[in-house]
């Protein structure tokens, strides 16, 4: 019988797979495999941004604010996230950016956990200077 728990911490197992702790991307033997949900512990530098607009999403996400400030920015509106605790929701087919306004830890949830839509390492943001 394999072992169905876990036990880590966030912000060590999130540098493991660009920040994402729970997906389709996780070993099938693991028990953060998930086609469901993924989960993402995300850590920005101050001034980090998406290097591109997601489009066509086929998912709903759910974004957290645990600290710093971030905006999020959908067709027609920005999303500033301020205070701990803040969040936004988006679902299927809302495209989206984003942008650390200041060093900031986020947490999002998207459901289900679709292939296929990772940044290619050299797309990846940089910080800006």
């Amino acid at each position: 019988m394999k072992d169905s728990v876990y036990v880590g911490n966030a912000g060590e197992d999130a540098a493991l797979d660009r920040g994402w702790l729970l997906g389709h991307f996780k070993d099938a033997d693991d028990p953060r495999h998930s086609e469901a949900v993924e989960i993402k512990w995300g850590v920005h530098p101050r001034a980090d941004e998406r290097s591109q607009w997601v489009r066509g999403e086929e998912r709903t996400a759910l974004l957290v604010l645990v600290s710093g400030r971030f905006r999020v920015e959908l067709p027609g509106r920005s999303v500033l996230l301020e205070k701990q605790g803040d969040y936004v929701v988006w679902g299927r087919g809302v495209d989206h950016s984003w942008l650390a306004e200041e060093e900031s830890v986020v947490l999002t949830v998207r459901w289900p956990s679709v292939p296929g839509y990772a940044v290619a390492e050299e797309d990846r943001a940089q910080p800006r200077t």
